[in-house]
């Protein structure tokens, strides 16, 4: 992977990070760095996924891999977030 790479997949995680917290219900008491993380690590995971089902590289916009990775981002955010509001209280 190239360094090009590198930075496209954190500014892809950013935006994914985003996304899975819009898509998990409710108030999440996690701070915006740390949902940012998690939407860098889903955007790995995500990818990683994807080019076992072979769905990583596919003409035009690749969907279904944008799909798994908000998938995994709103699972990592509940996750943290119920851990996190836990350890708070």
């Amino acid at each position: 992977m190239e360094v090009t790479g590198i930075i496209t997949a954190i500014v892809i995680g950013l935006i994914i990070g985003a996304l899975g917290r819009l898509v998990v219900p409710g108030k999440q008491t996690i701070p915006i760095w740390l949902t940012l993380v998690i939407g860098v690590v889903a955007a790995l995971l995500g990818t990683l996924v994807a080019s076992l089902f072979g769905v990583d590289d596919t003409s035009g916009i690749d969907w279904i891999e944008l799909l798994i990775q908000v998938v995994f981002a709103a699972i990592g955010v509940s996750i943290v977030a119920g851990m996190y509001g836990r350890r708070r209280h």
